[in-house]
């Protein structure tokens, strides 16, 4: 097959987004697909890099297009980023896109479903759009009136007419699937592919792991958080956790990553004993399996409203090294469902704060209890999904 894809980040970003599409498109590369990757010039973190213009990686052709990167002004910039990369990424499309391809389309950024529903119908393109949260949706349920209003819902019925005109829909859970469904896209195009992490991430024990000793978590029972801390991440609810868990003793939380949500927490974080909350940049890829695997227990949360929206990527990192999650969200969300299902964690109901710190203790307690039937080849598992739902495309 030959296969474009659009997508703002790519290798070697390492954003969730980058990191999936990098080895969805090697591994196609490595079964003689040929590959062409439409994506931008700048880094999720670092805006100032500025990567070359094209080039081959691992048999995969990278198209990388210009773009403003104005996001870290603000709202307005972001979207100023957003509307040049479209105009670079269609015209860019349009040269490389051929009748018969493959065209998919993730969701970073926002509507580019659009754009790519566009180029597909005037190529006659085969279309596949990644749904990896759903915009506007997400925007309305963290707050912004606009998304709710008259802009919110033209910019809804765009995105779903570029849905209903995909021959296929990939989404990540069973809540997503049936969001969409109830906008009225054909049930036949929606199938639910889940995520996952590197191949290469694997358990560290605790006792051979060089970075507890690094980071001077060796006798301690760590619970880590991993990855962006988004709005729809609930900071303000993490925070509140700390402070009614900061003083159990040998307990230290563990922040790898970053994101808007981050200054919340770290504000949180001075509140509270000293040495009690430890703040960690992005580790490399080569290093993940050990930083994942420095925590006892993960923790995990999502905003309530974003069920159905969004699938937050760590979890499937989480599953690859065998560690137990704590989920702070809804009880009824998926997350939520697969741990009363194969126990490997505990939930904390987001509205029942009390009930909390009793929870956290019983898990510091015995860890090791929580593991239940979660095997770390799940969170493996949805790059071979991935590759078997495109080859009825051949």
């Amino acid at each position: 097959m030959r296969i474009v894809v659009v997508n703002r980040f790519y290798k070697p970003d390492f954003s969730a987004t980058s990191q999936l599409l990098t080895e969805l498109a090697e591994s196609l590369a490595a079964d003689g697909h040929e590959i062409t990757i439409v994506t931008s010039r700048l880094g999720y973190v670092d805006t100032t890099t500025d990567l070359p213009g094209r080039e081959q990686m691992n048999g995969v052709d990278v198209i990388r297009v210009p773009s403003t990167r104005l996001g870290r002004a603000g709202v307005p910039g972001r979207m100023v980023d957003y509307i040049t990369f479209y105009l670079s990424a269609i015209f860019v499309l349009f040269q490389q896109v051929r009748k018969g391809d493959v065209l998919i389309t993730k969701t970073d950024p926002p509507m580019i479903s659009v754009a790519g529903a566009l180029v597909a119908n005037i190529k006659g393109a085969r279309l596949i759009n990644w749904c990896q949260d759903l915009f506007p949706e997400v925007a309305g349920s963290l707050g912004m009136g606009w998304a709710k209003g008259p802009i919110g819902k033209a910019l809804t019925w765009l995105r779903n007419r570029s849905l209903k005109s995909a021959d296929m829909n990939a989404v990540l859970d069973e809540n997503m699937k049936d969001h969409l469904i109830a906008q009225g896209v054909p049930e036949k195009t929606i199938r639910i592919l889940p995520n996952w992490c590197d191949a290469r991430i694997t358990p560290v024990r605790r006792e051979d792991n060089p970075l507890r000793e690094e980071w001077g978590l060796k006798e301690k029972v760590v619970i880590g958080y991993s990855g962006n801390l988004g709005r729809a991440h609930v900071p303000p609810k993490i925070a509140e956790l700390l402070k009614r868990t900061s003083d159990l003793s040998d307990v230290v939380w563990l922040f790898i990553g970053g994101g808007k949500g981050s200054e919340e927490v770290q504000y949180a974080a001075a509140q509270c004993p000293e040495g009690k909350i430890v703040f960690k940049g992005y580790q490399p890829l080569e290093r993940l399996s050990e930083s994942l695997s420095v925590a006892d227990i993960h923790l995990i949360s999502l905003e309530p409203e974003c069920e159905g929206l969004i699938m937050p990527s760590k979890y499937y990192g989480v599953l690859a090294v065998d560690r137990p999650i704590l989920f702070l969200g809804s009880p009824e969300g998926t997350i939520a469902k697969d741990i009363k299902e194969m126990g490997h964690g505990a939930i904390l109901d987001i509205d029942q704060p009390d009930s909390w710190r009793a929870i956290v203790e019983e898990c510091v307690e015995n860890p090791r209890a929580l593991q239940g039937k979660a095997s770390p080849s799940l969170g493996h598992a949805g790059l071979g999904r991935w590759r078997e739902a495109l080859r009825t495309f051949e």
